[in-house]
């Protein structure tokens, strides 16, 4: 009753050891409000969902050579990939990247993106552990990982001769592209995406000095590396040159080229060589290609990105080829 405080006994007196003397600070509300969705099972350690999920991630970790239980605390050549941070991880897993794990920090706060990470790898039967934050600090710089990292097993690349074998067998003409020391892994998955996109049967890259299939040409891809067979030639040139002796034509795209794309016949077998971003293609390259295409500029830009060239020559192919 309002004016009532002054009655004996109405407020404890200070020093009481029984606890605050005004309010109780909160925690009576606190303990009233909801605690969320109830997390999913392989979320929930003691669960045996949550342990099946950690023995399938802790074979296949021992299959792939790392350490069980944990990331692997950098890349090896031929090792898996640990992609880190909420944003890729989440369009790696939207895109159908294959992976082995995915690792969550203790203690992560939660929201959508991770909610919805969670819930996708679950769905494609992804193992998914709770891991110390220290194990992810290791794999990044100033902890920018925000608490979630997906591993990526290594890429199957196939071998040269059976990706031709694979091209002569089939019903259409051959359509392959050849990337000379292409660089930027983002590229690479441009050009895979465009080559699946029209038509093409596949992909080689060099063995050293380029990029490789990583999480990030996964998804720039956008899962077309799933369907298309990449290659690796120990040697690019000679690859080229057994290639041209089974009847094929070897192009190469630069911008000084002495064929115009509007005069170039794409209806017969045919591989297409892009240039690295800054260097263009090197001179052996250069010198085993049948033509050197040009693509005609209407305003001031001298040339266009190594992937967009690809797929204004690919398109322009899948065009004649239809009619």
């Amino acid at each position: 009753m309002a004016g009532n405080s002054q009655r004996r006994g109405a407020t404890r007196k200070t020093g009481s050891k029984k606890g605050a003397v005004v309010g109780s600070g909160g925690k009576r509300r606190r303990g009233l409000e909801g605690r969320g969705a109830t997390p999913p099972a392989e979320q929930r350690t003691k669960h045996p969902a949550a342990k099946r999920a950690a023995a399938k991630a802790k074979a296949a970790q021992v299959k792939s050579g790392a350490q069980p239980g944990r990331p692997p605390a950098r890349r090896t050549e031929d090792g898996p990939e640990v992609v880190l941070g909420r944003n890729p991880v989440l369009e790696c897993l939207r895109t159908g990247v294959p992976a082995t794990a995915l690792y969550v920090a203790v203690g992560t706060e939660n929201d959508d993106r991770l909610t919805e990470s969670v819930k996708l790898a679950a769905d494609a039967g992804i193992s998914i552990l709770e891991v110390p934050r220290t194990d992810l600090d290791r794999l990044s710089h100033n902890g920018l990982h925000q608490g979630l990292a997906l591993q990526v097993p290594p890429y199957r690349y196939a071998h040269p001769d059976d990706l031709m074998d694979k091209v002569r067998g089939s019903q259409e003409p051959a359509l392959l592209v050849a990337l000379d020391n292409i660089s930027d892994p983002r590229n690479l998955g441009a050009v895979i995406r465009s080559v699946a996109a029209f038509g093409g049967q596949g992909v080689v890259i060099p063995q050293r000095r380029s990029a490789s299939v990583t999480a990030v040409a996964w998804r720039t891809s956008a899962g077309a590396a799933a369907r298309l067979p990449v290659a690796r030639a120990t040697n690019l040139t000679r690859t080229l040159k057994d290639w041209a002796g089974k009847g094929i034509q070897v192009v190469g795209l630069d911008a000084g080229g002495d064929t115009a794309i509007d005069d170039f016949d794409g209806s017969v077998p045919t591989v297409v060589v892009v240039g690295s971003e800054g260097k263009g293609l090197s001179r052996l390259v250069r010198e085993n290609c049948d033509q050197i295409l040009s693509i005609p500029m209407a305003g001031p830009v001298e040339s266009l990105n190594a992937s967009v060239a690809a797929g204004v020559v690919l398109a322009e192919i899948a065009r004649q080829r239809r009619r």
